[in-house]
C-alpha cells in the first residue's frame, strides 16, 4: 500500500515479519520534506517495531518505534551527518535526532532529545 509517491507502508514494517507497520502521519510527513529537499530516495532501515523484535535487537522499553512514532534512515547519495545536521536545523526544539554510523535515527517526540552513538560507548 502507497503511503505517499514515494513511500510504501512495507518500508515501515516490523522486519520481524509480524507484519506489525503503524506509522505516525507526522513522522510521514518530516520524511516527505527530507525527500524533497535532497530530492533523493530515503531509505528506511527501521520503522515500526513490535515488542518482541525491538527486545531482540536491545531496544530501548520506551521506544517511539514501537508506536510508529521512530525511523532510523539514510538518503541515497547523502552522507548521514548532513541529515542529521538537516533535522537539527529545522526542528532545534523538538524530536529524537540520533546519530548512527550510516544511518540517521528520527522520532516525533514532542521535546528536544539529541543523541550520538557513531562511536562505541
Amino acid at each position: 500500500m502507497q503511503l505517499h509517491e514515494h513511500f510504501k507502508r512495507s518500508e515501515f514494517q516490523c522486519k520481524c515479519g509480524c507484519g506489525f507497520d503503524t506509522v505516525d502521519a507526522e513522522l510521514l510527513y518530516v520524511l516527505i520534506k527530507l525527500r524533497a529537499e535532497f530530492n533523493a530516495v530515503v531509505h528506511i532501515y527501521s520503522g515500526s517495531r513490535c515488542r518482541i523484535h525491538n527486545g531482540n535487537i536491545d531496544g530501548s522499553e520506551k521506544s517511539l518505534h514501537l508506536i510508529g512514532r521512530a525511523a532510523d534512515v539514510a538518503v541515497e547519495g547523502v552522507h548521514p551527518d548532513i541529515i542529521a545536521d538537516y533535522f537539527e536545523d529545522h526542528y532545534p526544539q523538538m524530536y529524537g535526532i540520533g546519530r548512527y554510523v550510516g544511518r540517521t535515527h528520527i522520532d516525533t517526540r514532542k521535546n528536544q532529545a539529541r543523541w550520538d552513538y557513531r562511536v562505541k560507548q
